[in-house]
This record gives structure tokens, sequence and C-alpha cells, in this order.
């Protein structure tokens, strides 16, 4: 583990900031400077920012899941070794338990955090933020069971996080904030139902009957090819008294029969 060799390093302390990325892939900062890990290396430090206070055995369980738990357990000390040779190493230990220093910063924590202020109705965090945290997968490329089971748990952390960005902005009547929240869910996962709604839901509330109409088509259109299925019912109630007129005519451009008139009073004749 070292310093990389692009970027200069004498300047850096080594009390300077130490800063693991793992949303969009691997990468340790030192300061302004990036770290070389080796691939396995990697894997131990991913797993500990991910699984902070993990005792011993956990680790090596889930990073050496085929080998038997000595030889895991072999394994993980003799990456804790390695590891520590490195003055930027930023792992500590404590009797049978792993975790990074209390000042290195993880980006999922950040994800993590941000999540949680909007779910709790806190405003601090802008929108801006709020829609680049978390913006880019954990890890891709990694396929390892731990990796894929947290890159899902974040994914679905960010997905609910932007929906109810975008139900707080609703609510308060910012549509512009609402709409730009909605659409960046609607990117993250397409045939999500959620999003599409609230993008109709939008629409709506700024009486663009239009734009809402359009997306619902739009979803619908999507939904059929991919999945063959329909909107379901809560989607498609939200533009019932839009609709109606549309539908109607549709019926009579099929020829469906109008609904019968009254009929005539007794005894009225027609010439």
């Amino acid at each position: 583990m070292a310093a990389g060799p692009s970027m200069p390093t004498a300047g850096d302390r080594l009390d300077a900031p130490i800063r693991l990325h793992l949303l969009g892939g691997f990468r340790l900062l030192h300061g302004a400077s990036p770290v070389v890990v080796p691939r396995g290396l990697q894997r131990v430090l991913a797993l500990v920012g991910l699984r902070p206070g993990a005792t011993r055995s956990h680790l090596a369980g889930l990073l050496w899941s085929d080998a038997p738990e000595e030889r895991a357990l072999s394994s993980l000390r003799t990456a804790l070794w390695r590891l520590r040779q490195d003055p930027y190493c930023p792992l500590r230990t404590s009797g049978d338990t792993v975790r990074l220093g209390p000042t290195v910063q993880v980006d999922v924590d950040a994800l993590v955090g941000t999540a949680a202020r909007v779910r709790d109705g806190d405003s601090s965090d802008s929108t801006a933020t709020a829609l680049a945290t978390g913006r880019h997968d954990l890890l891709p490329g990694w396929y390892e069971d731990w990796v894929l089971a947290e890159r899902e748990r974040l994914r679905q952390l960010r997905l609910h996080m932007l929906e109810q960005l975008a139900d707080h902005h609703l609510t308060a009547g910012r549509h512009g904030e609402a709409l730009e929240a909605a659409l960046e869910a609607l990117a993250a996962e397409p045939l999500r139902e959620t999003p599409h709604r609230l993008v109709v839901r939008i629409h709506l509330a700024e009486g663009n009957a239009f734009e809402a109409v359009h997306a619902f088509y739009v979803y619908r259109d999507l939904l059929r090819r991919e999945l063959r299925l329909e909107p379901s019912a809560a989607m498609t109630a939200l533009l019932d008294d839009t609709l109606r007129p549309i539908r109607q005519a549709s019926r009579d451009q099929h020829g469906v029969p109008r609904v019968a008139q009254r009929p005539a009073s007794p005894g009225r004749t027609f010439m």
C-alpha cells in the first residue's frame, strides 16, 4: 500500500484527512493524494468500511467464505499485518474487532446520513447535494455476495430518499425541485412505478394536464414493452378524471355504442 506515484505527496502530513470512496469504485485518498492498495487488501478495507466494528471471525468468514475457519482467520491476520506496514493505513483494532480510524471519511456514510435527514424532514442538505449523493453504484465490477447485498441495500436507500425528497417538495409547493428529484429517481430505475407516479402528481399539481397524461402513457408503454404489465390501479386512479373523456372517445372510435338517451315520454311521437 503506497501513495500514488502520479500525485505529489511531500506536502501531505500523516494526519491529513483520509477518505475512502466505495461508490463508483474503490479509491483511498490521503489528503489530495491517492493511495495505491492491492486488490486483495481493497476487499478488507471496503468490508471494514461497510461493517464498522465487525469481529475478525465475521470478516474472515465473508472474505474467505470457501476456506476453513482457521485458514480464513490466518488470511485475515496476514492482510491486516500487510495493511499496518503502511503509514497511511486507516485501520484500528480493538480486541477482536476491526474498524476504520475515527477521522476516516467514507462516502457510503454520507449517503446513509443524507437519506436519514431527508426521511426526518431535515432541510439542512440542499437538493443538489441530495441528488448527487450516491449517484454511482457500490463497487461496480465486484461480485462477492456481501458486495451484491450491500449494493442493493444502498440502491434502495437512495431510491427511497429521492422519492421522499420529491414528496416533501411537492407537499411544500416546490414543484420544480420535486420534479428534479422524481426524475433523478426515475433515471436510476426506469421501471419503478413510484417515481413515475410522483411525476404525474407533480404535473397535475402544476395544472399541466397534458404533461401528466404524456408521462402516464410513456410509463404505460414502457411497462407493456419490457414486462407486459399494466400500471397499477393507484397509478391509473391519479388520472381518472383527466383520462375519462379520452377513454370515452377511444370506445366511440372502435364502435362501442354510446350510452342510450333517456326514452321519450309516453304518448309523444316523433316525425
